[in-house]
């Protein structure tokens, strides 16, 4: 269980402390620093979200609050799916709820087939709860289970925060771009195009992002 109290943060270093290894993972060159880094610079909305999301046509964009290492929990076990940036953004359309992936050259993780390898009965409940909500009946094997949880997280919390809509925006700090394709299939298997807003057999918002910043 989260807590529900949150500490304004002075400066990159604020996010250690949120990881779930905070010495492993707070390293030059990896996603947990540069996304600190990077959204700490730009105070504010950084101008790559921004953009997407004027792409898709959510106008005017404007951050409300950013929260590190958000935890959204998930049925069928006791981990929950913990966005690297949890963030809350009004725009001319209504509030938007984005779950920031960040990426530099760490993959997605095991396909859903690698991780149901024998699967717990825990593991079971939880891909069908995740294929139940994002409206997955199609051969999803193939795919990379963490953008199935994490955009699972994007959904529950524009829910949770009766959002207009709920974006799953990957924030690749590599300059090759590494594993896009993973979220193109992704995308693809959801009926959906990349920085499009569209709606999941559900009727839900969503958008699902790529986005470049700047690399410093």
């Amino acid at each position: 269980m989260k807590g529900q109290v949150f500490i304004p943060t002075d400066a990159p270093k604020d996010w250690q402390r949120f990881l779930a290894d905070p010495e492993k993972q707070w390293r030059d060159g990896y996603s947990a620093k540069s996304a600190a880094v990077h959204w700490e610079k730009s105070k504010g909305l950084p101008s790559d979200i921004e953009g997407i999301l004027n792409k898709s046509g959510l106008n005017s964009p404007e951050l409300l609050l950013a929260i590190p290492e958000w935890k959204t929990p998930l049925p069928g076990g006791r981990r929950e799916s913990q966005t690297d940036v949890f963030a809350l953004v009004k725009s001319t359309e209504g509030l938007i709820v984005c779950a920031i992936e960040a990426k530099v050259a760490e993959p997605f993780g095991p396909t859903v087939g690698e991780w149901l390898v024998n699967a717990s009965d825990g593991k079971k409940i939880r891909i069908e709860y995740l294929k139940t909500l994002l409206g997955l009946s199609a051969d999803i094997e193939h795919l990379r289970y963490q953008l199935l949880h994490r955009t699972a997280s994007a959904i529950i919390e524009a829910k949770n925060f009766d959002a207009h809509a709920a974006a799953m925006i990957v924030q690749s700090f590599h300059p090759e771009a590494l594993w896009k394709e993973d979220l193109e299939a992704f995308a693809t298997t959801m009926g959906l195009r990349l920085d499009t807003l569209g709606k999941t057999k559900h009727g839900a918002s969503l958008l699902l992002g790529w986005s470049s910043p700047p690399l410093p």
